[in-house]
């Protein structure tokens, strides 16, 4: 089986939020890195800006924004039919694709439907809540990736606890961990626990944050000072506080209490040698030489370029924070230790089933993934997706969660939802009424983004 069977088809990447975007992109090009890649944009609240996917630095052939049921239509009627599609998407938007692709290739309305196309999702980072939830709600692919053994193992129970198919689980890696010097073994950042920052730049921590984890005002505030009085202490070091977003944008999760406009509290002010950066992760990783954060997936980031990183326990290890999940990796520690000039130490057997690679060998992470997607690309035909949700098993969450896209409970889309399709309504009402809903989604995003959390807030005062 060559290494990158998909040399030259089309992949499509369904994505709903920047974060879920980057993965999307990244996990097409590791499946078929010779692909035309078409990125489609699922229209919601948290649609990523064109910052947001400039950020990320993937580019790709077309990139349109499209509602569900113009997926499904695009994915299974277009011009030129997918021959994969990446569903890097929230659970529930990726049950409500998998119902909709199911219903029209088991019944073409119009225009005949095409071979469906290759059905790949899976998890943009750590998983450490929802995992039934979410895995349930992403049964149906052909292709369910795990992230690492860790994750394979657990995603297989939880089929197999409900009697669902666990063949599409597939152990591959995170795929933005590739993108670091990490790959061959070489390092980056700092070269040992001990040793000097290279180039004579100086001793960079990033205080990596994360939008809804903590959440609330209090404790990212005590975050964000404890970050600051670290600058303090330690002048020679530059602290560098790496945000995910701007305010107004919206990423995977709500961000109600940014920290651009908690930095305006900090008593004293942030000094000089602190700061709030944006930018692609890996390169503010290239000059870290401590990654500080409470539970963020660029932790793993971090851990692959055998940088020393830092899970915070200040707040406590709970659940909520997600924290709890780096149990056993060596990285628990506190804002005093690292005051201290502790330097944390991975655990490797905990690193190597959390899929992190420091030691190379990363790319072949992806083997059995690029041979499955192959195996089924060019099958003679493929079965309709059939979810583990049903209006048999489900019927009282199902029905909700279809609604939430445009579909009905049976998968065909609801009325309106795909103007653009043929036989759909037109003239001058279907063209107001198109008007119309265009400017609700418009108002409901601005409501959403910029009304809603002012006035959380002004709740909190």
């Amino acid at each position: 089986m060559p290494s990158h069977p998909l040399s030259a088809e089309r992949v499509a990447v369904l994505a709903d939020s920047d974060t879920r975007w980057k993965w999307g992109a990244l996990t097409a090009r590791r499946l078929a890195p010779d692909a035309r890649i078409d990125g489609l944009l699922l229209r919601g609240r948290a649609t990523p800006t064109p910052r947001q996917l400039a950020e990320v630095g993937v580019a790709t052939d077309t990139l349109r924004e499209v509602t569900g049921a113009q997926f499904v239509r695009a994915a299974l009627r277009g011009d030129e039919p997918y021959d994969v599609v990446v569903l890097a998407c929230v659970g529930g938007a990726v049950q409500a694709m998998l119902h909709g692709l199911a219903r029209a290739a088991a019944e073409p309305v119009g225009s005949p439907a095409a071979r469906r196309p290759v059905l790949v999702t899976g998890y943009v980072g750590i998983v450490y809540e929802k995992l039934a939830d979410g895995l349930l709600l992403r049964h149906g692919a052909d292709l369910v990736l795990a992230n690492s053994r860790h994750d394979a193992e657990r995603f297989r129970d939880v089929y197999r606890g409900v009697g669902a198919d666990a063949g599409g689980v597939v152990e591959c890696a995170l795929p933005f961990l590739a993108d670091t010097p990490g790959d061959d073994g070489a390092t980056s950042g700092t070269t040992g626990a001990s040793a000097p920052p290279a180039g004579g730049r100086p001793f960079t921590v990033t205080f990596a944050v994360q939008p809804s984890v903590p959440d609330n005002r209090a404790d990212r505030a005590y975050l964000l000072r404890r970050a600051a009085e670290h600058a303090r202490a330690h002048p020679a070091r530059e602290v560098l506080i790496k945000l995910r977003s701007r305010p107004g944008e919206h990423t995977t999760h709500i961000e109600e209490q940014p920290y651009q406009k908690l930095a305006t509290r900090v008593p004293g002010g942030l000094p000089a040698n602190c700061r709030l950066v944006y930018g692609h992760m890996g390169e503010v990783l290239d000059r870290t030489d401590l990654l500080v954060t409470v539970s963020s997936t660029a932790a793993l980031e971090s851990l692959h370029r055998r940088v020393p990183t830092a899970v915070l326990t200040d707040l406590g290890v709970r659940e909520a924070l997600g924290n709890h999940h780096f149990l056993g990796s060596g990285c628990l520690a506190s804002w005093d230790e690292l005051d201290a000039g502790h330097l944390p130490e991975p655990d490797p057997e905990w690193t190597a089933r959390q899929g992190v690679r420091p030691d190379g060998g990363y790319d072949a992470a992806f083997d059995a993934a690029r041979a499955r997607v192959a195996e089924l690309a060019f099958a003679p035909e493929l079965p309709v997706p059939a979810p583990y949700y049903t209006p048999v098993t489900a019927p009282g969450y199902l029905p909700r969660i279809l609604a939430r896209y445009g579909f009905r409970p049976d998968g065909s889309p609801r009325p309106g939802a795909d103007p653009g399709a043929p036989g759909a309504a037109n003239g001058l009402r279907a063209v107001l009424r198109t008007a119309v809903r265009e400017a609700a989604r418009g108002a409901y995003r601005h409501g959403v983004q910029r009304v809603a959390p002012v006035i959380r807030r002004m709740g909190d005062l």
